[in-house]
């Protein structure tokens, strides 16, 4: 048998421990760390009896320097400032108070009626997302959020996953997000460094949509046909409201970079400052002002420090798929659709695969698939290419029982598992149908 296909029979072996080490909620930043090394370790085995095109004219120092140095560098320059930024700016919706106001005003307008408030509160929740990030902004809603819907009767499985599925919604159109997904692609097909954020937004905000619809649509069904009102959240008084001029905060990040194209860290910066002068936080003399930012960033990047040790580690991960890609190329190469329909279809059907940080989440064990599918098709276009990595990465990522939310959530609620997976799984699979169509649809020509 061909060492290459020995190879890769092993890393897809390990590839399939991989999803099972994700499954049992095992650390992730350890985890992906341990799979880099075994892949590179196979991966110069596999060179020392027949040269791998990606490692050739590349001694052993210049291949662990790209795995272990320059993965990690390449993130920190590309993402991680972005993520530290916008952890920031969260940091700020929630310590302002604005955040808590808006799903306060939105709670006055539901009124008693648990489906109407359960509605506004996960519109709202989706289009905070699309700016904050982070496991500490996501508990500091969640606690606000889910005791009113709890309060209105709704039962703890359906309150639990509204309230994910608006933050996955909103994550569609998250700027961090699409960053981090871009630096992900760019790592195997250079060409994704010109996509920018504006040229995803349109698919973005039909996928935030459609994510909203369904999510809402399963919980009305989801619900029992009557719910006890028992009405116990205390309503605040208008003095704890952050003014409403400050509201827009939310989504002036998203606004500085679709209509006026300005750098997404000035946009973060500049939301933020607004929204700490707009609420009479940003007063007192320079140095307690200085102290207040210092506070607000130190905050915010403990919010995202976990998700910082786990993306440096996926960088080393990225980079060790390049070389384990010409042994999935060997056996999965000739399984690669080529045609837009094909492709379309094959990542519709298979949405599922990126729960549990599977083969189709670029969070997780996807980017070996996407390093296959980039060498079986160069030609593809990223404009169309992308959207579909980042739907099949999104929609399960953000409902998943790994994310660490979700698991949060678990404690916080006491859902059980099962409860929430009858919901989370099916809707999470119905939004990558979908939003798969409307790729087609949008940029299926393309290729």
């Amino acid at each position: 048998m061909n060492i290459n296909v020995i190879i890769g029979i092993i890393m897809i072996l390990s590839f399939l421990g991989m999803v099972w080490y994700c499954v049992k909620g095992l650390n992730l930043m350890v985890g992906f760390a341990v799979m880099a090394t075994f892949w590179t370790v196979l991966a110069l085995v596999g060179n020392a009896f027949s040269p791998n095109s990606a490692m050739e004219g590349k001694s052993l120092i210049d291949v662990l320097t790209y795995v272990y140095a320059d993965g990690p560098a390449g993130y920190a320059k590309s993402i991680l400032v972005n993520v530290f930024f916008g952890a920031f700016f969260g940091r700020v919706l929630v310590d302002t108070g604005i955040a808590a106001t808006l799903i306060r005003k939105v709670v006055e307008l539901g009124g008693d009626k648990p489906r109407i408030t359960m509605g506004l509160l996960c519109v709202v929740t989706a289009i905070i997302f699309m700016s904050m990030t982070g496991i500490g902004p996501v508990i500091s809603i969640a606690v606000i959020v889910l005791p009113i819907m709890l309060s209105l009767g709704i039962p703890a499985p359906v309150a639990m996953f509204s309230f994910m599925g608006s933050i996955m919604a909103g994550i569609f159109g998250n700027i961090v997000n699409f960053k981090q997904y871009q630096t992900i692609y760019a790592g195997f097909n250079p060409a994704a460094e010109a996509y920018t954020y504006n040229d995803y937004f349109e698919i973005g905000l039909i996928c935030m949509i459609v994510a909203l619809v369904v999510v809402l649509i399963v919980s009305n069904f989801s619900m029992n046909k009557k719910t006890s009102h028992a009405w116990a959240a205390s309503s605040a008084s208008s003095n704890d409201n952050a003014p409403a001029i400050s509201w827009i905060s939310v989504i002036l990040p998203v606004i500085g970079v679709v209509a006026f194209k300005i750098p997404i860290i000035l946009g973060f910066c500049l939301s933020g400052i607004f929204a700490l002068v707009t609420t009479g936080k940003m007063k007192g003399s320079y140095s307690e002002i200085c102290r207040l930012f210092a506070k607000l960033f130190t905050d915010g990047s403990i919010d995202v420090a976990p998700m910082v040790g786990f993306l440096l580690t996926l960088s080393m991960f990225n980079n060790a798929a390049t070389y384990a890609a010409p042994y999935f190329t060997a056996i999965l190469g000739g399984f690669v659709p080529k045609t837009a329909l094909l492709l379309a279809i094959t990542f519709a059907v298979l949405t599922p695969l990126g729960f549990f940080r599977g083969p189709l989440n670029l969070v997780g064990s996807g980017t070996a698939i996407l390093a296959v599918v980039v060498a079986a098709i160069p030609n593809a276009p990223v404009a169309f290419l992308f959207p579909l990595f980042a739907i099949t990465t999104i929609a399960p990522q953000h409902l998943d029982i790994t994310q660490s939310w979700v698991a949060w959530g678990f404690g916080y609620t006491k859902v059980s598992t099962k409860d929430y997976m009858k919901m989370s799984i099916p809707a999470g699979w119905i939004i990558g149908v979908i939003c798969c169509i409307a790729v087609f649809v949008l940029y299926g020509g393309l290729l």
